[in-house]
Order: C-alpha cells, then sequence, then structure tokens
C-alpha cells in the first residue's frame, strides 16, 4: 500500500496544546488563573516559615525525593532510621501547602475548581500556580521548607508497631528520579550522582527499598491487587512527537507507593483517634464479581462467588506469570469491572469502607497536596488535629466536596486519556500504510481494538469477524485523525 502521508497536513505540538484547551474546556475545567489569583501571587514571594516551638527541626535528616525525571512539583521526602531489635522507623514529609494557601483564597478556589494537576504530553494544567507547586511549596532540592510529618515504626517483618504526626521543618538532600534509582537497586546502573555526593543515601535507598518490599508482602497476603495499568507517554524532539513510551513500574516506584499508603493509612487513622471527620478514598468491593469470575473462567480458574481479594491477586499473579504480554489488558478488564475510586466522607467511630484493590482499610489522600485538592483538604483536617483546632471543614461540607472532589478527578482522567490518543495518531499520521504486531484488545458487535507491541498505541481494527480477545495479528494502518485521537487499522 502506498504511502499518502507526504500529501497530508503535518500536526506539531502547538496542535496538542490547542487540543488540550479544547478537551479541558468541554469538561468544564479551567485552563487559566484569574486575576484574583495572580494578585494573590503576587503577595507571596517567600516559602513558609513557622517559629512555633511546635514545629521540629529534621532539616539534618538524610531527605530524599523520588518522582519522575521532570517532575518540579514535590511532595514528599522520605527518610528512615535503623532501631534496636531490627526495628525500622520511617519518616514520609509531605509539603505544607496549606501554609501559602489557606482555605477560601483565590488560589484555593482555583484548586477546587479543578480538583488536580492535569497532566498532557503538551501542556500541564497545574492546580496550583507554578510559582509555588514548582518552587515556593515545593520540597525543591537544597532548600528548607515547612512539612506534615508522619512518623512510622516497624517490626522486623513489616508490621506497623506505632505512627504519629506533627509539623516539621525539613531540607531536601537529593532529588532522584524512579528509572534511575530503580536501575541502581536492581544492579543495572550506578548509584545516581544526587545520591553519590551525600554520605550515607545509599544506605538509605537499599533500607528504604527492603522496608517497602516487606509492606509490599504484606498488602499481598492481605490480598492487594497486582494489576498492570497502560499509561503511554510522548516524546517529544522540539515540536514533534518522535515516540511513545510506556511507563514501568519498578522498584523505585514500588518504593514510594509503600511509603505513600502507609502513610495515608496513619493518617486516616489519626483523624479517626482525634475525632475528626476524614476524606477516605476507597474503592468498594466490586458490585460486579460475577462478572470477573467469567473471566477467570476463561483462563480455567474458578474464584469463589463472593468477593476475595486474595483469590483474585492469586489469579492476576498466575496470569501474569503466564502471559505478561497480554497481562495489562486483563487488567483493563478487572480494573473497569471493579469500578473507579470514588472520595467519600467518614464520620469517626464509622466502619471504614477500605479500599479493595490495595486491600487496606484505613485510607485517604493525603501526600500530594500540590496536585490534588483532595490532599490539600485532608492536610487542613490533619494541621487542625495536630495544633487541637476545630476542623476547618463541616461534616455537610466535606460530603459536598468528596463528590465535587471525584467528578473532577474522572473528568481530569477523561482529558489526560483524550490526548494519549491524539499523541498516538501524531506519531503515526506519517506511516499509513506501514504494517505492525498488535494484540486485540476489545471485540464486540460495537466494534474491535487493537494495542499495537510498538510503539504502544491503541485503535480500531475494521474487520468483518470477530477475533478473540487476546488475538495476536498483523495490521496495516489505515486513517489517523489527530484532531479527536482516531486511529484505524486493517489486517494485514
Amino acid at each position: 500500500m502506498k504511502n499518502f502521508s507526504a500529501a497530508r497536513p503535518q500536526h506539531h505540538r502547538a496542535d496538542l496544546v490547542r487540543i488540550a484547551y479544547q478537551a479541558m474546556r468541554e469538561r468544564q475545567l479551567l485552563t487559566e488563573f484569574s486575576d484574583a489569583v495572580l494578585r494573590q501571587l503576587k503577595g507571596i514571594d517567600r516559602a513558609a516559615v513557622d517559629a512555633d516551638p511546635g514545629v521540629r527541626d529534621l532539616r539534618a535528616l538524610l531527605w530524599c525525593s523520588i518522582d519522575n525525571d521532570d517532575s518540579l512539583d514535590l511532595d514528599q521526602l522520605t527518610v528512615c532510621e535503623a532501631l534496636e531489635q531490627g526495628r525500622m522507623r520511617l519518616l514520609v514529609a509531605v509539603a505544607d501547602v496549606d501554609a501559602l494557601v489557606k482555605k477560601g483564597t483565590p488560589i484555593d478556589d482555583h484548586a477546587r475548581s479543578n480538583g488536580a494537576t492535569v497532566y498532557t504530553s503538551a501542556r500541564i494544567f497545574p492546580m496550583l500556580p507554578e510559582r509555588l507547586s514548582t518552587d515556593l511549596s515545593s520540597l525543591n532540592a537544597g532548600v528548607d521548607r515547612l512539612a506534615m510529618v508522619t512518623d512510622m515504626v516497624f517490626a522486623p517483618d513489616g508490621q506497623l508497631q506505632q505512627s504519629t504526626l506533627y509539623q516539621a521543618s525539613v531540607h531536601n538532600q537529593a532529588k532522584l528520579a524512579y528509572d534511575a534509582v530503580a536501575d541502581w537497586l536492581v544492579g543495572q546502573g550506578p548509584l545516581p550522582a544526587p545520591a553519590q555526593a551525600v554520605a550515607g543515601m545509599d544506605w538509605q535507598l537499599r533500607e528504604q527499598d527492603a522496608l517497602a518490599q516487606k509492606l509490599r508482602q504484606l498488602r499481598h497476603a492481605k490480598g492487594s491487587l497486582e494489576l498492570e495499568t497502560f499509561q503511554p507517554r510522548a516524546l517529544f524532539v522540539g515540536e514533534q512527537v518522535v515516540g511513545i513510551v510506556q511507563q514501568q513500574h519498578n522498584r523505585a516506584r514500588q518504593l514510594i507507593e509503600e511509603c505513600m499508603i502507609a502513610a495515608n493509612g496513619c493518617n486516616a487513622r489519626f483523624l479517626a483517634a482525634a475525632g475528626h471527620g476524614s476524606l477516605r478514598r476507597v474503592v468498594r468491593s466490586p458490585e460486579r464479581w460475577l462478572r470477573i469470575v467469567e473471566v477467570a473462567r476463561q483462563y480455567d480458574e474458578a474464584l469463589p462467588s463472593e468477593p476475595d481479594a486474595k483469590a483474585l491477586e492469586a489469579f492476576l499473579a498466575r496470569r501474569h506469570k503466564a502471559d505478561p504480554l497480554r497481562f495489562a489488558d486483563l487488567s483493563l478488564v478487572i480494573v473497569k469491572l471493579m469500578g473507579s475510586g470514588e472520595y467519600v466522607v467518614e464520620a469517626p467511630g464509622g466502619t471504614p469502607i477500605g479500599h479493595f484493590g490495595l486491600a487496606v482499610r484505613d485510607y485517604t489522600h493525603s501526600t500530594a497536596p500540590n496536585r490534588r485538592f483532595p490532599d490539600l483538604l485532608t492536610a487542613r483536617l490533619l494541621k487542625a488535629a495536630v495544633t487541637g483546632q476545630a476542623p476547618p471543614y463541616s461534616m455537610q461540607e466535606l460530603a459536598a466536596l468528596a463528590q465535587h472532589c471525584t467528578h473532577q478527578e474522572d473528568a481530569a482522567r477523561k482529558v489526560e486519556r483524550r490526548m494519549r490518543k491524539s499523541d498516538a495518531a501524531l506519531l503515526l499520521e506519517s506511516h499509513i500504510g506501514e504494517a505492525y504486531d498488535a494484540i486485540v484488545t476489545g471485540s464486540s458487535l460495537e466494534g474491535v481494538w487493537v494495542r499495537l507491541l510498538a510503539p504502544p498505541v491503541e485503535g480500531k481494527l475494521s474487520t468483518s469477524e470477530l477475533p478473540a480477545i487476546g488475538t495476536q495479528l498483523r495490521v496495516r494502518l489505515l486513517s489517523t485523525n489527530v484532531e479527536r485521537g482516531y486511529i484505524d487499522f486493517v489486517v494485514a
């Protein structure tokens, strides 16, 4: 088949920016900061400080951040300390964004309206002005910052023994990135240069990783689900998309994930113990469990008739080992049948709904206040509990905000997914007529969907047949539509 791409107008990064703005507006998400926000921002010229003697000085500890290579909005730091009898102390510091962004101010109103930072390849729509989120309220390397610290002590087997929460001044000693740390942890790369420059940071990373793996094993023993989500990311050189890569879930990501899950659980219980209501992040026990049972039956596996996280995790682990190539597609099916997460209000003394996917009963979002409004809201609740003040939100306010945050999170996720489709269409628009190896990810009367093995993009297959999900076949690129994010294939 002849390649007709040379006769077609080519799209560029600027087109993706325009499409992203349109997608944001379609979901009623704000794309710019108001004049009131900019006026408030002018009055913030330095990072927050607090002379209260109750604020601990922990700047000398070997704090580090681990995030994406290009992340500038750093929300959390971690550090650990070996205790007697094989116990381990883990501290998680979260940026005290509330020290600069007070409830009811224009900046807070904007953050509440959007609910979160929206990340697209060509344009990021930050929840907070970048002067705050990437500077004055970010836990950047080499600067002193205020933080809320969750202080935890774990037994040698990883069981939590005690925890507390307090305000502190912290200092990020090393800004690190997931992939480089993960390569070093598994012996495939050198210790990252920022870590090499800090004596003892190598020990820190090894011990934090060891603890995280213990925490991970404990959660999996309770039924935490090991799912593999499909999250491709566009790579740019100048104005051109030159590739799309799939984000790998590596040891460094697991390290931070486990530390944050532990801190979020402790913070939820801290609020309950203080007699305060809280905004919990929950994934309910699947209502469509019998459909999950049917999916397992297609693989000659039997699941119990009632929701059972441990049984589901064991099934997923076996499928990942047996067929890693198709595991992401099975994960997507399970995620859809489980239902998405949501925010709910839980009163002190109530029975926690819990998070089915993480196999935890007490869970709140509190570790990313620069990026998510629920975390900023929870930070205010925690600060009030720490300082003995009345909660800044009534239960009625929390209930309304829980519903709003769930809705806005869904809107942001749809914008990001919509833009990933346009990214892929832009990458492929100059490759019309070329053939690729693909896997069928969806097959019904509504259409057949396939995922290319390389690059990792999805599209619709024009065919009169209904191949089974998981079928591997050769496809040819028929057409693309960058504006709408459409990619169409035919069987090669």
